[in-house]
């Protein structure tokens, strides 16, 4: 895989070719594989929310998250591939000319340190669940994790008393986070949950609101939010949303 970075000024025809870009200067990322490609009657579709070829293991949300996420910034992706010779992503985001370096002036708010409180992190991604652990365990919380309701269950019984605050995403194989949730809830009326979901009209949201959980994360997430909202959950006489 290659990763290049350059600076590229996109004309009238070219953003006119994209709806939503503008002419100007652009910083443009790419991405190169020299993996299997991707076949043209799949092209067209792998930006779609829940489309996936990868049966039984993908969700179909790490592309169609990733251009809502080049989309807010005011950009847009293009895809070229090739079966058998691999695939080009190219990200065009619009550039800032003149901005002045911050330096010396920046200041930059400490993110928020653990204790070493036990959060229990469940998501069926282990990518996901690797990440969150890091990050926890790098700000001084203690981390345990699952890959679905099922286990989550198991891992509070068996840490039943410690676990002080449960991390779990809403869509997930086997039991998924509205039933864990309220299987938490059943154990332990007080326990604090924080639900995290790729969907912002995530299903099970309405079932969650105003009575079972203490905050919300939308995913992706960065590690600025994570630690603020576990933070938040953990801070005494936090109340449920």
């Amino acid at each position: 895989m290659t990763l290049t970075g350059e600076n590229v000024t996109l004309d009238e025809a070219q953003s006119r070719l994209n709806p939503g870009s503008r002419p100007g200067p652009h910083v443009l990322l790419t991405v190169t594989d020299t993996g299997t490609g991707i076949e043209g009657a799949h092209l067209d579709r792998i930006f779609d929310p829940f489309f996936t070829t990868k049966a039984g293991s993908g969700t179909g949300l790490g592309l169609s998250t990733s251009m809502s996420i080049v989309k807010s910034h005011g950009g847009f992706m293009d895809v070229s591939s090739e079966p058998g010779r691999g695939t080009v992503f190219k990200v065009y985001l619009p550039a800032l000319p003149g901005r002045q370096d911050l330096g010396a002036e920046a200041t930059f708010a400490p993110l928020p340190v653990g204790h070493g409180e036990l959060v229990l992190v469940v998501d069926d991604e282990a990518s996901v669940r690797e990440i969150a652990r890091e990050i926890l365990e790098a700000q001084g919380y203690r981390c345990s994790t699952a890959a679905d309701g099922r286990e989550a269950l198991s891992r509070y019984q068996e840490q039943r008393g410690d676990v002080q605050v449960v991390l779990t995403d809403l869509a997930m194989p086997n039991m998924d986070g509205a039933a864990t949730i309220r299987a938490l809830r059943e154990a332990d009326p007080q326990m604090k949950i924080i639900a995290a979901s790729g969907l912002g009209s995530d299903p099970g949201l309405g079932d969650l609101s105003g009575r079972s959980v203490q905050a919300f994360l939308a995913k992706p997430y960065t590690s600025e939010m994570l630690l603020q909202t576990v933070a938040a959950v953990l801070k005494p006489g936090s109340s449920q949303a």
